[in-house]
């Protein structure tokens, strides 16, 4: 076979067999791996979902940084399939708008065409991983405001809640968002959600303009603690409008500036309206919302006057000094409502000197450690470190210990710690008054309060288990066990007691249901016990508890109520 020209062989390639039969590709499609490009600003977008609403604060500081020195750190780009601009994938939304001002100021072609990396946008999951990414970036690079991380959080938890077609409990996100790179506290999410939900509508111009987490979480608390008081008060008067509507109100009223933001004037607006409202006085709403939990305190009688009167229930020998802190750290529950337009600057009377002498004289978190964690200062200095990442402060007890006890029981002796005991109580007289009552209370589930008396010797008090005036409308079994317990908490320390009337050993068998319950609903019979309410439940513990310190103190031991003296037998 002859040997081809080059002429024949270009001839025979121009022929119509080689030509192309598909379609002519218009645009060339985005790469499969992480590739450098240069794209122009026309072409570029920033992130439609960037959590950064407000002007990042270092603004000025980076666009001087990048007239002087250039682009150092250009942003990564992606795109979603099929959309004609890229996206700015995982921060520099605040170096795209300084750009766009360089360019418009200077024509300078450095401004307009970036050299970027473009990354490819992941086929599952593409806008979480984007939105977290952009989180994550803007902690680092300027930080984001409280209520900015709050809506990306938000945000976060609807495209979660859209890809598992189900609600994200706070728990489980705090667990997703760990894993795609945005690692924060349970905690921290829901202050977040209650901002949003609660502060969010009435000032925005205070949180965007970059209120503090601490005033946040303290303004959230005061509407927490004032929901549950107007809850209370409202059974008996239902007031014209509900407790949403009237937060909203006054908490609209002053949205100025994160500078001139008061709680105490917020505070004292809203107990003011609140009494107006409910008809109850102001000392008592203040009071009753203050952030110590020491709440409906009964004032105090002498010992011997109550212990001499079996009918009536013991009242509280001395209460402890009514200077409750309020929420903003304030120790005068009987203030009166302030005038409005006083300056919220001016200074209270001997304010930070009450506030000094109570936290000396009255210690809670001390009275919640039951055994120290032993810790080094190199593991703490890196906790600070991932602290001062994420956002979440470092565990703070003496703050924290109220909320991880979040136990509230009315009744003479309100409970809002089971653990803490207030050292105004720290007296034998005065732990078996309260034990004597919440064993009286307890014993009145069962309507036998009678069957409790009080004493001055044991742990303050005797049960008697004569059923003969006992309600009868009462499960039998259920009066049983609950004077069975009762007994056998105190029958040990009482001197020349008489025999009991009846066998407690066949109750015994009740004690479990009568803690626990049944283990199959609608099954309560005659021969079955009931199990005790949760408030008395939570009555017992306290009960327990005094009971503990009462006998450390008469035997001598050290600790008290304070520190654990048998934490070595593993308590």
């Amino acid at each position: 076979m002859a040997e081809l020209s080059p002429q024949d062989m270009a001839s025979k390639l121009l022929n119509d067999g080689f030509s192309r039969s598909g379609p002519i590709a218009e645009a060339l499609t985005d790469p499969i791996v992480d590739t450098a490009m240069v794209v122009t600003l026309d072409e570029l977008r920033s992130y439609e979902l960037n959590p950064r609403v407000t002007r990042n604060p270092l603004f000025d500081e980076i666009k001087a940084s990048i007239r002087e020195r250039g682009l150092d750190a250009p942003p990564a780009i992606t795109r979603r399939p099929g959309e004609p601009h890229f996206v700015i994938r995982n921060g520099g939304n605040t170096r795209l708008a300084i750009l766009r001002e360089l360019w418009t100021e200077t024509k300078d072609e450095q401004y307009f065409r970036i050299l970027c990396l473009f990354r490819p946008w992941p086929q599952e999951r593409g806008e979480i991983m984007a939105l977290t990414g952009h989180l994550a970036e803007n902690e680092l690079h300027g930080g984001l405001s409280f209520i900015e991380r709050a809506l990306g959080v938000e945000k976060a938890r609807e495209f979660y809640e859209l890809e598992d077609g189900k609600p994200l409990s706070q728990s489980e996100l705090a667990r997703r968002l760990k894993i795609d790179g945005y690692p924060i506290a349970q905690p921290h999410i829901s202050r977040m959600q209650d901002a949003v939900q609660h502060l969010l509508p009435a000032i925005p111009n205070i949180l965007y303009g970059g209120l503090g987490r601490p005033m946040i979480e303290q303004l959230t608390g005061l509407r927490r603690a004032a929901a549950r008081t107007w809850e209370n008060h409202a059974l008996e008067k239902p007031p014209a409008i509900d407790f949403p509507t009237l937060f909203q109100d006054v908490l609209t009223a002053f949205d100025t500036s994160p500078s001139a933001f008061s709680l105490q004037r917020v505070q004292d607006e809203l107990i003011g309206q609140m009494a107006d409202l409910l008809g109850v006085s102001y000392d008592m709403l203040a009071l009753q919302i203050s952030d110590s939990g020491k709440r409906w305190n009964a004032l105090s009688s002498d010992l011997s006057n109550t212990a001499a009167s079996s009918t009536a229930p013991p009242t509280e020998p001395h209460s402890c000094p009514p200077s409750t802190p309020l929420s903003d750290g304030h120790t005068s529950p009987t203030k009166k409502r302030s005038d409005k337009t006083s300056d919220s600057s001016a200074p209270t009377t001997d304010t930070g000197q009450q506030h000094k002498q109570t936290k000396q004289q009255d210690t809670p978190p001390q009275g919640h450690i039951i055994s120290p964690i032993a810790t080094t200062e190199r593991l703490q200095s890196i906790q600070r470190l991932v602290d001062e990442h994420i956002g979440e402060a470092a565990p703070d007890l003496e703050n924290r210990a109220p909320q991880a006890i979040p136990i509230q029981v009315d009744g003479l002796y309100p409970i809002a710690d089971i653990w803490y005991i207030a050292p105004c109580l720290q007296t034998p007289d005065h732990l078996r008054a309260h034990i004597a009552q919440f064993a009286r209370e307890i014993a009145a589930e069962a309507g036998a309060a009678d069957r409790i008396s009080p004493s001055a010797q044991g742990i303050g008090f005797t049960c008697t288990s004569s059923f003969s005036r006992v309600n009868t409308s009462t499960h039998e079994p259920f009066v049983d066990a609950v004077l069975a317990l009762l007994y056998a908490l105190s029958a040990p320390y009482q001197q020349d007691l008489p025999p009991a009337s009846v066998d407690h050993s066949q109750h015994v068998e009740k004690l479990g249901v009568l803690l626990q319950g049944l283990a199959q609903a609608n099954v309560i019979t005659q021969e079955q016990t009931v199990r005790l309410s949760d408030a008395g439940l939570v009555k017992l513990f306290r009960l327990l508890r005094l009971a503990r310190c009462l006998l450390d103190l008469e035997a001598g031991r050290t600790g008290g109520a304070s520190s654990p003296s048998d934490s070595s037998n593993g308590e």
